[in-house]
């Protein structure tokens, strides 16, 4: 039974991986939340693959300073928004269908919720002393 469950976060590690990897070009996808479960999962299920993982540059570039500063400065939190809300209404505007406008709603309402309550707020000085620290290691 134990090899079921380790084989099973395994799968759901590789998943919330490739969409991690996908959100950095898609604004709807979370990149940070996705690539921290990735690397939960990773750890739970393949120690190679949690220090592949953690050896990217994707995850040093989205989780890396995100875990060590402990938060998003509210200028990167402003840039994820507008440009979300702005795919998300482009979408809206070319897709005239309700329950596309309801999905985007609830995509939209779950962006908020983590922007707004999830993720803290770090000062930007935070953020850049983590990479220059990185950057010396």
């Amino acid at each position: 039974m134990r090899r079921i469950v380790r084989f099973a976060l395994f799968v759901a590690a590789w998943a919330a991986c490739i969409l991690g990897c996908v959100g950095v070009f898609v604004p709807v996808l979370p990149t940070t939340p996705l690539l921290l479960l990735a690397t939960f999962l990773f750890a739970k299920s393949s120690p190679r693959c949690h220090a592949w993982i953690r050896s990217t540059r994707v995850y040093k570039t989205y989780v890396g300073a995100f875990k060590r500063a402990g938060g998003v400065p509210a200028a990167t939190k402003a840039r994820i928004l507008l440009v979300s809300f702005a795919v998300m209404g482009a979408s809206a505007w070319f897709v005239q269908k309700p329950v596309v406008w309801a999905v985007l709603g609830c995509v939209a309402l779950f962006l908020l919720y983590l922007m707004l309550v999830r993720i803290p707020t770090v000062g930007a000085e935070s953020v850049h002393a983590v990479r220059e620290a990185e950057r010396a290691e």
